[in-house]
């Protein structure tokens, strides 16, 4: 598989999963882009691998994790997670509402929890997409359920 078939058939999950990763759709077009650049020129290497997506899934990941010159966002606006229309279901409002609390978890939590439930990985998975211990990736994954669960139970205005 040459870049170019590989970019048409995988750009929309990537976009999806850093999007999801980053809670900023900017910021997870540039993530991509930047990926893209530096896979494209090491594609011969890439392309050769047994699994060059998982491969690149990682560098997305990584270039999320190291992207130095965005601050890492801490308050996730809802008019950023809002569609353009207005939602009728309280589904997409419940989505919203969680993307909004991954959105405070830190980074390599809200890594976890993305590559875990957003995208289906196993343990293993995302201990190898990270490049850590799978015991650490159960720890990050327990602390941000435990924080999204406080999160949960708080009112509206915060804790009192």
């Amino acid at each position: 598989m040459d870049f170019e078939e590989f970019v048409s058939a995988r750009l929309t999950a990537l976009l999806r999963y850093a999007t999801a990763l980053s809670c900023d759709p900017n910021l997870a077009q540039d993530v991509v882009q930047e990926t893209m650049l530096r896979a494209q020129v090491r594609w011969s290497r890439i392309g050769a691998m047994d699994n060059p997506g998982a491969y690149v899934k990682r560098m997305v990941t990584n270039e999320y994790l190291s992207w130095r010159r965005h601050k890492a966002r801490k308050d996730v606006a809802l008019a950023d997670l809002e569609p353009v229309m207005a939602d009728p279901t309280a589904h997409y409002d419940e989505r919203d509402a969680m993307l909004a609390k991954i959105a405070c978890l830190p980074r390599k939590q809200r890594a976890c929890v993305v590559l875990r439930y957003y995208e289906g990985c196993s343990d293993d998975e995302i201990a190898e997409i990270l490049g850590c211990r799978v015991t650490t990736v159960r720890s990050h994954i327990s602390r941000a359920i435990a924080t999204l669960r406080v999160a949960e139970t708080e009112p509206v205005g915060g804790p009192r």
